[in-house]
């Protein structure tokens, strides 16, 4: 994101619980052929537009939550669960309403039944009058409004009409047509309920063609500034005014694990939207984060280190250095640290890992620079390096914490360093800083410089020494 401050964020919306019922099948029943399940473990998660607030969370916006429960045990539940993961409620509980339950039976890894609990009857006027109370104080203070309009009965009319003006509205909604009036920045309506919208009936051989033969009709439609069209499996197409559609693509998921991953999607595109990314970055920052979720079972949300590290993955660790300039650009921009190291790394060993695991966990995003085959030749002599600099910045690139891999052919990385310009150089060994020659530079440029930690005896000069005294 384009901002180191904390987003402040308010989710408006369909609120639930959802359940997820682990089984085992062992016998059929005798009462009819129908296999007997065994419970074995119970999960339960936020859901709907509270699955939208825990994400926003997870990725490090400061959340405020408003929709309505009833006064039962399942919105008890919730709100407790809401509690821990650090989102501030302000839900209206209603006497007499059912808290929205959605109750999932999974055996062997598959999804064998789902029965629900809801009340989709509109909020009461007394409801409804205490949620637009809270709404006016709730959306002046906010960076972005995201509405989550699953036909739950929370969006009367009049609460829509509260949300128009909103600094930054991010719908998403089954229905996104009523939304019209609000204006919005962005409506992110999924394939069905845009064919809906169109008013067009059966099913086009090529989903892609048939959207962006009608993007401008769709802007024209739902009267927003963007229009993100999900294609679950496929990706997403992002439709603005005056331009081409925009595609990003999905890793492929069996559709039980995409459980929430729209509530994902929402969360970390409206964020990003909010910090100030292009509309196109928010929507790969969305794909990514969906991406996430999607690898796991239940309902699942996406911190911002995985995030993060999804979208780094996207682009490849091995970079040329003028390209990584320009990703630290974009990474900066976000209020990321830059953390920078440099080195041979012709044996990877334990000291090298060790080090590079410290230097990770300073900063956000940690580079490594490796000197070139001819550069090592010149500093270590004859017969080095024992790999070649493609080898041995594919098993750096292949480590958890290191998150971009560079060449440099010169004898110190001073050029890079002016290029990069990172808040923070680090270096493992029996080093002080003072030592370091490019320990001026850096601290010209504005960086900081550290050593870090030496693990006694874990050195490629020892380990080649070891070697050639074998018999």
């Amino acid at each position: 994101m384009a901002t180191d401050r904390t987003i402040s964020a308010v989710v408006v919306g369909d609120v639930m619980l959802d359940s997820w019922l682990r089984c085992s099948a062992k016998r059929l029943a005798q009462e009819a052929p129908v296999p007997v399940m065994s419970l074995e473990a119970t999960e339960e998660a936020p859901g709907g537009a509270a699955n939208t607030a825990a994400n926003l969370v997870a990725l490090g916006a400061r959340v405020r939550l408003l929709g309505a429960v009833g006064d039962d045990a399942c919105g008890d539940k919730l709100m407790q669960s809401l509690h821990l993961l650090g989102v501030e409620t302000d839900l209206v509980t209603v006497p007499g309403r059912r808290t929205a339950h959605k109750r999932r039976l999974v055996s062997g890894g598959q999804l064998t039944a789902r029965y629900d609990e809801e009340d989709l009857d509109v909020l009461s006027e007394q409801a409804e009058r205490e949620l637009l109370g809270r709404l006016g104080e709730a959306v002046r203070a906010a960076d972005v409004v995201i509405a989550c309009d699953y036909g739950g009965g929370v969006f009367t009319p009049a609460v829509r009409r509260a949300l128009a003006g909103s600094p930054l509205l991010v719908v998403d909604a089954h229905a996104v047509a009523p939304w019209g009036e609000c204006a919005p920045a962005a409506v992110l309506p999924n394939y069905a309920e845009v064919v809906h919208l169109l008013g067009d009936a059966g099913e086009p051989v090529d989903r892609l063609a048939y959207l962006t033969a009608r993007s401008d009709r769709l802007m024209e439609l739902t009267r927003a500034a963007i229009v993100v069209t999900t294609l679950d499996g496929e990706g997403t197409l992002l439709h603005r005014r005056g331009r081409p559609p925009y595609r990003t693509y999905a890793r492929p998921a069996p559709q039980h694990m995409a459980t929430g991953a729209g509530d994902t999607y929402t969360a970390a595109f409206a964020l990003w939207l909010a910090g100030g990314a292009s509309p196109e970055e928010a929507a790969e920052a969305g794909q990514a984060a969906a991406g996430v979720v999607v690898r796991r079972p239940g309902t699942a949300v996406c911190t911002r280190y995985e995030l993060l590290r999804a979208l780094r993955s996207q682009e490849g660790a091995v970079q040329p250095a003028e390209r990584l300039a320009q990703l630290l650009d974009g990474h900066r921009r976000r209020g990321e640290r830059v953390v920078f190291t440099n080195g041979c790394f012709d044996v990877l060993h334990r000291g090298h890992v060790t080090y590079l695991e410290q230097a990770g966990r300073l900063g956000d995003v940690l580079v490594v620079a490796v000197n070139s085959d001819a550069s090592v030749a010149r500093l270590k002599g004859p017969g080095r390096p024992l790999n070649p600099c493609d080898d041995r910045m594919s098993v750096l690139a292949a480590l958890n914490d290191v998150d971009y891999v560079t060449e440099f052919d010169e004898d110190t990385p001073e050029r890079l360093l002016r290029m990069i310009r990172p808040e923070l150089y680090v270096k493992g060994g029996d080093y002080t800083a003072e030592m370091l020659p490019e320990a001026p530079l850096v601290r010209s440029l504005g960086g900081e410089v550290r050593v870090l930690g030496y693990l006694s005896d874990h050195s490629t000069t020892a380990i080649i020494g070891r070697m050639r005294s074998l018999p």
